[in-house]
């Protein structure tokens, strides 16, 4: 619980210097919006209406202090180019993402151990080297090649999956949540649970298989390096199956490594997943900030920023409570 408390005062510390870098490089970038639509204004005096609504005409020290005032009362802000407030468009974006994201770490996480566990216990063998090499292709293999291979195969060939979207145009649900799954099940709506695994599943396996390269990596190599100590050699001499010996025993004290890994994968997913969530059109935060980005939208920008900053280090303090759950020796210490 202490160890708990003091990650959790760090995190104020945390979210105020990644806002404050935020707001300083957005400002020090030339141009904003105001700039990029003043071709389509022409009006001076609108252009300065425009500049003095968003308080783009003050100092830079009154806007800093501005934004820094709207985020201890909780206020992201309004986007500068639907007028939008971020909380709305944060709860609209979000779920999805991280929906995306949980999905896809299953995948790749029951691919990439499965693979790397067959791979150590399979050591030179003929399964070792294809899991290797099915690795490196997940390692060398651009995600947007990936994607659209897949939506070439099982979109337009096969027509198994749709290309893209997050649900069927004309399936009628009820929105409670904004998590389609838990929203679906919960209004026992399955036509509509059925429309968004299909548009689920192409985007979380083009992430999926791409991350698992470097998990059955991880795990071969710690598996690797556990299989072979003497707690592992006892467990065998005392007649456990080779089954109970690797799960048991080898592949718990091979996990740490692989919960900081797929730890900072699920924290990078959900705001980087940009190139996923574009080619599938999937409405998520990672394109919500994109958009954001292109339109130099401030404030979409920076809510973003620091929603993302605060969930990674959420997840991260999760995964390290996770590591004392898991291994008694951090504990006792």
């Amino acid at each position: 619980m202490r160890y708990f408390l003091t990650r959790l005062l760090w995190l104020p510390v945390v979210l105020w210097a990644v806002a404050s870098l935020t707001f300083l490089v957005l400002r020090l970038v030339p141009g904003n919006m105001i700039d990029t639509v003043s071709n389509q204004l022409r009006d001076p005096d609108a252009i300065a209406r425009a500049r003095a609504e968003w308080g783009l005409d003050q100092p830079i020290a009154t806007q800093y202090a501005t934004f820094i005032s709207g985020l201890l009362r909780g206020d992201l802000g309004t986007s500068m180019s639907s007028g939008i407030p971020l909380s709305r468009l944060i709860f609209e974006r979000l779920p999805p993402t991280i929906e995306l994201a949980l999905v896809a770490m299953v995948i790749s996480t029951v691919i990439g151990v499965g693979a790397g566990v067959v791979s150590a216990v399979s050591k030179r063998k003929w399964v070792d080297y294809l899991t290797r090499t099915f690795s490196i292709l997940g390692l060398s293999l651009p995600l947007f090649w990936v994607a659209i291979i897949l939506i070439i195969v099982f979109a337009i060939q096969l027509r198994w999956f749709p290309s893209g979207g997050r649900i069927g145009t004309g399936v009628q649900y009820e929105t409670i949540t904004n998590f389609m799954l838990l929203d679906h099940v919960l209004t026992g709506n399955g036509a509509a649970l059925g429309s968004f695994l299909r548009h689920l599943f192409l985007p979380a396996l083009a992430i999926g298989l791409t991350s698992a390269g470097f998990v059955a990596r991880l795990t071969r190599s710690t598996m690797l390096e556990v299989i072979h100590t003497d707690y592992v050699r006892t467990a065998r001499a005392k007649g456990l199956s080779e089954w109970r010996v690797i799960w048991g025993h080898a592949m718990r004290n091979a996990l740490l490594p692989i919960i900081t890994l797929q730890g900072l994968q699920f924290g990078t997913l959900l705001g980087g997943a940009v190139i996923t969530e574009v080619v599938f059109t999937w409405p998520g935060l990672g394109r919500m900030l994109l958009d954001g980005i292109l339109k130099r939208d401030y404030a979409v920008v920076q809510g973003a920023v620091i929603f993302v900053a605060f969930a990674y280090v959420v997840v991260n303090m999760l995964v390290d409570l996770t590591y004392h759950l898991i291994d008694p020796r951090l504990r006792h210490e």
